[in-house]
């Protein structure tokens, strides 16, 4: 993919900013306690910079655990939905590849399903410089989970239909790409699923980038999907199944 190509996908999400808030899936709360152990300290009054925040799904639970949280995020439409949903937590327009903030400045820099936008030459450097010595980058991601058949077909026709299709398989490459620097690396992988409807599978489907750069052109997909889901889930409703991935990188 050429860096133009990542980048018009990655600005695809202002345009889908109130559906993102609106249908993404949140975490798990086992996310949060295996952050923990991995980092080996605890998220409780911890400083945190929450990057590529989004419209606020990982930074509000970060903040329930107790975190002080500060969020970064570059986009326009992303950022005005966090404003609405967390105005009290600060919120920096910047991206990952060039943080504004003071060396060791934070005991955690996180990734809530947004590294993979970074250029990890320059976002891994720079979560390093901001990082206290004893601190940890923790990045993770809620990938469909491909053991289900049903999840598998799908994503299978979504590489046949979407040209600019990204498969859910490319966070496994992160530990090999924090490999180039002076970290050690621990992974967990937590299977769970929340209880939804079939339009809501298909709302958060539109707001994946390979659908939203699309525009109108995804409205076909998009409604072939819903016949192939009301014929598997007549009722309306379906157990959507994710792996949320979750690395934290230390100074080695």
């Amino acid at each position: 993919m050429t860096s133009s190509s990542h980048a018009a996908l990655a600005r695809s999400f202002d345009r889908v900013a109130a559906e993102y808030a609106a249908s993404r899936p949140t975490y798990p709360p086992e996310l949060f306690d295996a952050v923990e152990e991995l980092s080996e300290r605890s998220l409780t009054g911890a400083t945190v910079i929450d990057v590529g925040a989004g419209t606020g799904i990982g930074t509000r639970l970060l903040g329930e655990r107790g975190a002080r949280v500060t969020a970064v995020e570059p986009g326009a439409g992303m950022a005005a939905q966090f404003g609405a949903a967390l105005p009290a937590v600060p919120l920096v327009r910047a991206d990952g590849n060039a943080l504004p903030f003071a060396d060791g400045a934070a005991d955690f820099v996180t990734y809530a399903q947004a590294w993979h936008w970074t250029d990890p030459a320059r976002s891994v450097p720079e979560a390093l410089r901001v990082l206290r010595p004893d601190g940890a980058l923790a990045m993770w991601w809620n990938m469909p989970d491909l053991s289900h058949r049903w999840i598998a077909a799908q994503e299978a026709r979504l590489a046949e239909r979407c040209a600019g299709y990204r498969p859910p398989g490319f966070p496994q490459t992160v530990p090999g790409l924090l490999a180039h620097f002076a970290v050690r690396v621990r992974t967990r992988s937590i299977r769970w699923s929340r209880r939804i409807t079939v339009d809501d599978r298909l709302r958060t489907l539109a707001t994946h980038s390979f659908l939203a750069v699309m525009g109108a052109a995804a409205d076909p997909v998009l409604r072939a999907e819903r016949e192939e889901l009301r014929t598997l889930f007549p009722d309306g409703t379906l157990d959507e199944p994710y792996v949320t991935n979750v690395t934290v990188a230390h100074r080695a």
